[in-house]
């Protein structure tokens, strides 16, 4: 009998597999890259309790990637809008709320599945917005769905999180106790303009599969792709008011969501200074209400001399510099032992002035713009400080030949020599800088490393036996060790949940884990006496 040839896995993305994609992924993108460009300048309304809402200010919405490209128009909503969504969050919590948690977590596969299904919309909208390069774009995206998944496999895994508890002895009485989580009411998240859709989706999910109500506010860069996400949960059948989406500035419509006590529980993510001002703003109220921060990081490498050089050099890389570095989980830092210093940065130098940089939805494009005007600025004045005290190795410039002086293009740079008590050592730069320094030991490595405000990710390049010792010493909520595919990025939903110490989080579970869900309910316990 002829043997039967077994099928190929199809191709999972994943931030780890997307450097070795399949053609027809190239093909994809790039047919639906044409239809979005050709219908650029559409006008899009807030949702509010399931209808289209129009502001009467208006923004205009444009592509760091050129700055005469006109992405959408949007609204610039107000604390009206805000105040709105919640009453309509409000109205229907207690239907949502008690929708059996089966049919709840029907419904949000239903949205996972849509967004997998729109993975190219979605992916060409973040390139476009964000300056994404389409791996980078297109995996964002897989990620959201993989997170609201996640969320529904841990309240099928747990049952609904109700647990029987122990009987009470009491004679002539048949006791019994019951534990149960249950949502807290309306919940607004606030998300970053560099993940929109997989930070916006991961707490969405947690917060709707659990019962609660929503209001999601994009950050202002980037209302694009959480009105595609807003749309899947609405396809999806999600009932009217129970999911809102707003759009407008912070200082306005953001601050009304922070300041309403309509609010009972709030999921932030962005710097820390904008974190902090949220969680004392939020304190405020008439009792503690559930505060979910994540807030960057200055995050760490450190190589051993015992390191795989290559290994830690395209992994340094490739944290450092994808998405220009504007990731709460970028290599900021690397401390190499001194006896392989030289080499090391030899190889990273070289490996840095071979990525390509410029409009982000060319495939052969690794780097795109930074967001933002203000973000263009602060490269550059970073750079003028960095260039008094310390020493380019690549990069220390924006780039504005050709097309590129349309955009916000920064030259990835890396940086030696730079005193050891400088301030940027500790500072989250959040664009493509990577300071690198030699150390005599990995015991002073590490004190450098856990000596900052932030503990997010961290990586480490050696033994084994070396990296027992980093994961044991390391002050960081996610951390990698001799991993290619990303000194410091990368992680997954089920593979690497994603959250920090210190500075980095306020809640100490990591979203795309095991304990995040329970973050977004409260423990009630029944007893019930016969």
């Amino acid at each position: 009998m002829p043997t039967k040839t077994k099928k190929k896995a199809a191709f999972k993305l994943t931030y780890a597999t997307m450097f070795n994609p399949p053609e027809e992924l190239h093909t994809r993108y790039d047919k639906e890259l044409a239809r979005i460009k050709a219908s650029l300048g559409q006008e899009y309304g807030m949702i509010i309790d399931g209808k289209e809402i129009k502001a009467a200010s208006k923004i205009e919405h444009r592509s760091p990637i050129n700055q005469d490209w006109l992405l959408a128009i949007f609204q610039k909503g107000n604390a009206d809008d805000a105040r709105a969504a919640l009453a309509a969050a409000r109205r229907t919590f207690p239907k949502w709320s008690h929708t059996p948690w089966r049919e709840r977590v029907r419904l949000l596969r239903k949205a996972a599945d849509l967004i997998d299904k729109r993975i190219y919309e979605f992916g060409v909208v973040m390139s476009l917005e964000v300056g994404k390069n389409r791996m980078e774009a297109l995996g964002d995206a897989a990620e959201s769905a993989d997170l609201i998944r996640y969320s529904c496999d841990q309240m099928e895994a747990n049952k609904g999180y109700v647990v029987r508890m122990g009987k009470d002895p009491l004679k002539g009485y048949t006791a019994t106790n019951t534990s149960v989580l249950r949502p807290y009411g309306v919940w607004v998240v606030i998300s970053p303009f560099n993940f929109p859709c997989a930070l916006t989706a991961g707490p969405a999910g947690a917060a709707l599969v659990s019962g609660n109500t929503l209001v999601m506010k994009p950050a202002t860069n980037t209302p694009w792709t959480v009105r595609l996400l807003a749309e899947c949960f609405r396809d999806a059948g999600i009932p009217d008011g129970v999911f809102n989406y707003v759009t407008g500035p912070g200082s306005n419509i953001g601050q009304e969501l922070i300041d309403n006590s309509e609010v009972d529980g709030i999921t932030f993510t962005g710097s820390f200074d904008v974190g902090m001002g949220i969680m004392r703003s939020f304190a405020n109220g008439r009792y503690a209400r559930p505060t979910i921060l994540e807030l960057g990081g200055k995050n760490p490498t450190i190589v051993s001399r015992k390191a795989d050089l290559d290994q830690a050099a395209i992994g340094i890389l490739r944290s450092a510099f994808g998405l220009q570095g504007q990731k709460c989980s970028a290599c900021s830092r690397v401390f190499i032992e001194r006896p392989v210093y030289q080499k090391l940065v030899d190889k990273l130098v070289e490996q840095t002035k071979k990525l390509a940089v410029g409009d982000p939805t060319d495939r052969n494009n690794y780097m795109g713009p930074v967001v933002n005007r203000s973000s263009y600025k602060d490269f550059q004045d970073f750079c003028a400080e960095l260039g008094k005290s310390g020493k380019f190795l690549t990069g220390g410039k924006v780039l504005t030949e050709g097309a590129l002086a349309k955009g916000y293009y920064c030259a990835p740079t890396l940086v030696a020599d730079l005193p050891l008590d400088h301030r940027l050592w500790k500072y989250e730069m959040f664009l493509p800088i990577t300071t690198i320094a030699a150390v005599d030991s990995l015991d002073q490595a590490m004190t450098l490393a856990n000596d900052v405000n932030y503990g997010l990710t961290a990586g480490f390049y050696g033994s084994e036996k070396e990296a027992a010792w980093f994961f044991d010493k390391i002050e960081a909520g996610v951390t990698y060790a001799n991993r290619p595919q990303g000194a410091t990025t990368g992680a997954w939903p089920g593979f690497q949940p994603f959250g920090g110490w210190k500075g980095s989080g306020s809640s100490g579970k990591n979203g795309g884990g095991v304990y995040y869900v329970p973050l977004y309910m409260h423990e009630q316990i029944q007893t019930l006496i016969k």
